[in-house]
């Protein structure tokens, strides 16, 4: 049909579903290095907003708080199905995702490593994110 289109992606990953104008609509999937044992970096898009609409499985949004570009504690949010979680510009985050997640994912379609800074996890640091990605599992 010329008037409609239908996408899907089910590798592991990221994938630009497609763009118009200045957005674009994108899936992320389980990957490896999204495993809370894997992840070596939190990132702030520094142009725009992201959103997050879980679809499938588990996600949790990893926010870190920074200051003097070091990290220094962290807030999590399990994404609830079908409901959007945006992130502010300028807000370093990650995800975490289950084996079975798929996360639709807005945002700007300029989103990439030119506007955006990462900040590396060292073992201290990751693994205080660890603790309170532990510490949401048991309800603490």
């Amino acid at each position: 049909m010329p008037d409609v289109e239908q996408f899907a992606f089910e590798h592991p990953g990221y994938q630009k579903l497609f763009h118009f104008n200045s957005w674009r609509v994108a899936m992320l999937n389980h990957i490896h290095e999204l495993e809370q044992n894997e992840i070596t970096y939190v990132e702030a898009h520094l142009l725009s907003d992201e959103a997050f609409v879980l679809l499938e499985g588990d996600c949790t949004v990893v926010i870190a708080t920074v200051k003097d570009d070091l990290i220094t504690d962290f807030k999590v949010f399990p994404l609830e199905k079908h409901r959007v979680l945006k992130v502010r510009k300028g807000v370093y985050h990650t995800q975490v995702l289950s084996l079975d997640a798929k996360v639709l994912i807005i945002e700007e379609e300029s989103t990439d490593q030119t506007n955006s800074v990462r900040i590396p996890l060292d073992p201290e640091i990751h693994q205080s994110m660890i603790h309170a990605l532990e510490a949401l599992k048991n309800g603490l």
